[in-house]
């Protein structure tokens, strides 16, 4: 019989984080999501709209003070597009 290894309990997953856009220096919080990266993001004071920067999945992984939940989570790699 092989034993069951009860699942390991998950660290607290930060669901805020401030994007600061590289254009007007302009700092938002903002709520993530948990069920997809979020590629596109309009700065609410230049309008200008943040993409990720390469090797990035999204832009609070580019442009947050916190990286997107599955990279918290599972680390780099974890979205499945970097």
């Amino acid at each position: 019989m092989i034993p069951i290894t009860p699942p390991s309990p998950q660290s607290a997953v930060t669901l805020t984080s401030v994007l600061t856009c590289p254009v007007c220096q302009h700092a938002q919080a903002e709520q993530m999501p948990t069920d997809a990266c979020q590629w596109f993001y309009e700065c609410t004071s230049c309008h200008t709209v943040l993409k990720p920067l390469a090797g990035d999945c999204c832009v609070y992984c580019s442009y947050g003070t916190v990286p997107c939940p599955p990279i918290q989570e599972q680390g780099k790699g974890a979205c499945g597009c970097c």
